[in-house]
């Protein structure tokens, strides 16, 4: 959209502890809508989207995304369309209040897990991240020392069983870290540690980033390790952990560009 940020219409937004989403929109004519487009990959056409209707009461105008549907997992761009069929236009993003979410990892979910977080594009835009998957496992905390990382997580839509294991898998092979986690609070809750020696020597020379997943029994599928519960869409550049430096090799812990967990390995040939 062309003009100054004085001329382009601003969309805010609240946000309840269910993932209700109640946007504030400018004043305009009856019949407008509200679009949310799911940001396709790089060389796909457009196809998934959402329209909402719009409410007047009084001076307000407003349009409200329910809990349900869920929103498929990627990033959803929120458009204005005056009317059924006009062209439509990007809002900037107004005020967004997000105090609901905060707490959100203290909260037990079931499955399939759904989550969805308004924010700020980096060009000033309101957009909704969201995701969406069978189960999750809650990164709590992570401890970093000199030698090792300490995690402790929450389970949501699963729990640990008999032969559960956390793995580190090499991007871009089939190299997999086996380390076991330690059960709490009934299986719903686990920590493990990794050592960093151990990790380093099973990196090739140059970088290596290994994903951490959790698989909580024997013959259950994989969980990624992750934090997408609270009021954070975008992670990665937000929480910064400290790198450890061993002969050769340097290693941090840090969250991707979809807030799952990761170690970064950097060794010298």
């Amino acid at each position: 959209m062309s003009g100054d940020d004085t001329t382009r219409p601003h969309v805010g937004c609240a946000i309840d502890a269910d993932g209700r989403i109640t946007f504030d929109l400018p004043p305009g004519p009856p019949g407008g809508q509200l679009l949310l487009q799911l940001r396709p990959k790089k060389g796909q056409p457009e196809k998934t989207v959402h329209i909402l209707g719009t409410v007047s009461e009084g001076d307000r105008r407003y349009a409200v995304l329910d809990a349900d549907p869920v929103l498929a997992e990627g990033r959803w761009d929120v458009y204005l369309l005056e009317e059924p069929g006009s062209g439509r236009r990007r809002p900037r993003a107004g005020l967004r209040d997000v105090r609901a979410l905060v707490g959100g990892h203290l909260r037990r979910r079931s499955s399939p897990l759904a989550v969805r977080i308004p924010y700020v594009t980096k060009d000033g835009h309101l957009a909704v991240r969201a995701w969406l998957r069978t189960a999750h496992a809650e990164a709590d905390g992570i401890d970093v020392t000199g030698s090792s990382m300490t995690v402790g997580a929450r389970l949501h839509g699963a729990s640990l069983g008999d032969g559960a294991a956390v793995h580190l898998r090499l991007r871009g092979g089939d190299t997999v870290r086996t380390v076991e986690p330690s059960a709490e609070d009934g299986g719903r809750a686990f920590s493990f540690a990794v050592d960093y020696a151990e990790l380093a020597a099973a990196t090739p020379p140059g970088t290596g980033v290994w994903d951490v997943f959790l698989r909580p029994a024997a013959k259950a599928p994989r969980i990624r390790v992750g934090r997408l519960l609270d009021d954070l869409a975008d992670r990665k550049n937000i929480v910064v952990y400290p790198t450890a430096g061993l002969e050769g090799a340097a290693l941090r812990p840090y969250y991707t560009v979809d807030n799952d967990l990761s170690v970064e390995v950097k060794r010298r040939p």
